[in-house]
């Protein structure tokens, strides 16, 4: 564990040096929280602003009333993590899931440095495991340990229930980063939900053998998911164009959603270096 929070360590000070090189200020943009946040009320002054008078409060007949707001000096940033069978795909070192925790990790640090409360949701169609949003060190140390552990009890996914799972339980609007593969149907209505009551973030995972699938000939492929095992043909040119055309599209699709309600939308192949995406959108940001 030591070395891999070692590991962590150094890719977020390579991202924050990066990031704070290159531009005026640096994580605080994205994970300070910023505006009011509405704390009590109190009895109308001569002199205040009519602008701030709670109407529904003050048409009880008590006499008026005023919102007193506070500033939000912290942001919650709040991490969804896949953690389904399709996401244990890869080279035997280094899978999608590996790279998904490896970036959390990365991001929850940087959170938890600018004293951000972070919070965890790992899902398959289930609930994984589910980390309630705090702010001290010893949490976010225990939230990334608690992810690496994690031994999923399900192998399928269900993208909507977690979005569903994640607008049930964040009230006040956070910064919500949501890593998958996005191997799912019908999540996209809950997904824009997300994106207009959140700050939300997508990060999706693939791996280069999902794109372009090495030609093999005749050969058998086990599904995680549905435990099922098919024959493919990779040498037919026309299954490998098929195979790249659905995973353009589904990312098109995905990239298109994130830009028409405004979240973030990055794209990481698990075999790459992650650390100079990153780095361009917290310049984004």
């Amino acid at each position: 564990m030591n070395d891999l929070l070692s590991k962590l360590r150094n890719y977020e000070i390579r991202i924050r040096k990066a990031v704070d090189s290159q531009m005026h200020g640096n994580f605080k943009s994205v994970f300070k929280g910023s505006g009011l946040e509405f704390t009590d009320l109190r009895q109308y002054q001569y002199g205040d602003d009519i602008r701030l008078i709670d109407w529904n409060a003050s048409s009880k007949g008590h006499g008026l009333f005023l919102k007193i707001f506070k500033e939000e000096k912290e942001q919650t940033v709040f991490f969804m993590v896949d953690v389904s069978a399709s996401q244990d795909i890869g080279r035997e070192d280094r899978s999608k899931l590996d790279a998904t925790k490896e970036i959390c990790g990365v991001l929850a640090l940087s959170a938890m440095h600018e004293a951000s409360h972070v919070g965890l949701y790992c899902f398959s169609d289930q609930k994984e495991k589910y980390i309630r949003p705090a702010n001290s060190l010893k949490h976010g140390y225990q939230m990334i340990l608690e992810l690496f552990r994690l031994k999923p009890e399900s192998l399928k996914t269900n993208l909507s229930e977690a979005i569903l799972f994640a607008l049930n339980i964040l009230r006040r609007k956070s910064v919500i980063i949501l890593i998958s593969d996005f191997i799912d149907t019908g999540y996209e209505q809950n997904l824009k939900a997300l994106a207009k009551k959140h700050d939300l973030v997508v990060v999706h995972l693939y791996d280069e053998r999902e794109v372009n699938m090495p030609s093999l000939g005749i050969i058998p492929v086990y599904d995680k998911e549905s435990r099922r095992t098919l024959w493919i043909n990779t040498s037919s040119p026309q299954y490998r164009k098929t195979t790249r055309r659905v995973f353009e599209e589904n990312q098109q699709r995905l990239e298109t959603l994130c830009k028409q309600y405004k979240a973030n939308y990055l794209s990481v192949d698990t075999q790459e270096d992650y650390v100079p995406k990153l780095i361009k959108l917290f310049r984004v940001k």
